[in-house]
């Protein structure tokens, strides 16, 4: 038997010392259970594996929805050789092997699919090994991935593969898996001769985020622990499977986050938005979500800052000050205590006057900065501090505000080719309307006064020009 040859059906009594989710893992599509929208009447991938169409695919989903069962029952319907293979272990070595194998084996007739899980793990090189052989139809690769394909998989690898999106499973979907694994003598649990409420199963379903896989895990435990105490008291009773008993197998519920991965990015992302629509229970919830699953507060914290000068700026001007108190408290006293720090944050920022006047702002300032010439700094705003500076102009007809009667000065700031553009417009929330007001106020001032005498203190002479070199 080669390295990586098929595996033979194993005994049954190596089959009972299996996982329970890998013994219940469905043989057909009317066992699956899931994905609706890939594998019911019609649906896409149905239709691909009733065709017998060779093309490769990449399944794309969380934890425990079907990836791995999805690509043997493929194998089993096709009467494909089935081999498989992690990426966390294969390298360059491992797939030329399997790719040699494969082209043997196609010599004679024998069709393979190779089954790479977590394939994004993969790098371009060892990704780039699989193409040749994709592109000939050595082999129907099916690469089973957490991450987003558009971001992990390589393009040319991708173009010849089409894309599954698998989804978490519902608790209805779940609570029939388990169902099934409790009644089932065969490979489930049926011969321990227990019961489970709805309730009880429904609990399990809502602990396990979708994922079948560790639901399967908490029920095996469950069922376990349920045994050892009808042992203790009558052998021949039936038991049923108490809330009390899965608390205990459940302990403590692992969230489906990765710190590094694209769920990382979703429950910022709902965070934010949440903040942005002035949402406080649903912002509570996603800070929750992360901070429980174990994301660095810091992390967050920083993200907490942006959201206060990207969507409430100046129309209510603490909102930064106090996310930098609460990202120096989570430093500070440190979590878990630091937690309410962060809630007190978000909370306030949701409820807080919204505005992303100066967000928008800055971004109309950069893309002039990019597609407008760099203009030299007009002379009157240069700082003239030697006499040659002095002598070539700088700093001539400069007007010290505070020299003039409203402290406005009517000086164009701006290059020419920006004369009197307009970044900043600030909205009728919070502090801005009272500061909309102020920039109606110093537009008028600066309109010059037909029946205004010319201010004498406003000249570049005297006393402001002594200040003015000192800047």
């Amino acid at each position: 038997m080669g390295l990586f040859a098929s595996i033979p059906n194993q005994d049954e009594s190596a089959r009972g010392a299996r996982p329970l989710a890998d013994r219940m893992r469905p043989r057909t599509l009317d066992e699956f259970v899931g994905q609706e929208h890939l594998v019911g009447p019609g649906k896409p991938l149905r239709v691909q594996i009733e065709r017998d169409d060779p093309t490769s695919m990449i399944f794309w989903g969380p934890p425990g929805t079907g990836k791995t069962t999805l690509a043997k029952i493929i194998a089993r319907i096709t009467k494909a050789d089935f081999i498989e293979f992690s990426a966390v272990l294969a390298g360059i070595k491992e797939i030329k092997q399997v790719m040699s194998d494969a082209d043997r084996a196609r010599q004679y007739g024998t069709r393979t699919i190779v089954f790479v899980d977590e394939i994004h793990r993969f790098n371009k090189a060892q990704q780039d090994a699989f193409l040749p052989h994709v592109e000939k139809g050595s082999i129907r690769l099916i690469g089973a991935t957490t991450e987003n394909p558009s971001f992990e998989i390589n393009s040319a690898l991708l173009s010849r593969c089409r894309v599954y999106v698998l989804k978490p499973l519902t608790e209805d979907e779940i609570v029939a898996l388990l169902r099934r694994a409790l009644s089932d003598t065969e490979r489930g649990l049926g011969q321990m001769h227990l019961e489970a409420t709805d309730e009880s199963l429904r609990k399990i379903a809502a602990y396990s985020s979708g994922d079948a896989r560790a639901a399967y895990n908490v029920v095996e435990v469950a069922a376990a622990l349920t045994v050892e105490t009808r042992l203790a008291a009558s052998p021949a009773a039936t038991t049923t499977i108490t809330a009390a008993t899965i608390q205990e197998a459940l302990q403590k519920r692992v969230l489906l986050y990765d710190k590094g991965g694209e769920e990382h990015y979703n429950i910022i992302s709902a965070l934010h938005k949440s903040v942005r629509n002035s949402d406080p229970d649903a912002a509570l919830y996603w800070l929750a979500r992360m901070l429980e699953a174990g994301e660095d507060p810091l992390y967050i914290a920083r993200r907490v800052v942006r959201m206060a000068v990207e969507d409430v700026g100046l129309a209510e001007p603490t909102a930064l000050a106090l996310c930098m108190a609460a990202r120096d408290a989570v430093d500070f006293i440190g979590m878990p205590e630091g937690n309410l720090a962060l809630a007190q944050a978000v909370v306030y920022l949701s409820v807080a006057p919204k505005s992303n006047a100066l967000y928008t702002a800055y971004g109309a300032v950069l893309q002039d900065v990019e597609q407008t010439a760099a203009e030299p700094v007009p002379l009157h705003l240069r700082n003239a501090p030697t006499s040659l500076m002095k002598g070539l102009g700088y700093g001539k007809d400069y007007q010290y505000a505070h020299d003039t009667a409203n402290k406005v000065a009517d000086m164009q700031c701006l290059p020419d080719s920006l004369r009197n553009r307009v970044y900043y417009r600030p909205t009728n929330e919070g502090v801005e309307k009272r500061i909309r007001e102020r920039l109606e106020e110093i537009k008028r001032l600066k309109q010059p006064a037909p029946n205004r005498a010319s201010n004498p203190t406003s000249s570049p002479t005297g006393s402001r020009t002594k200040r003015e070199s000192e800047t």
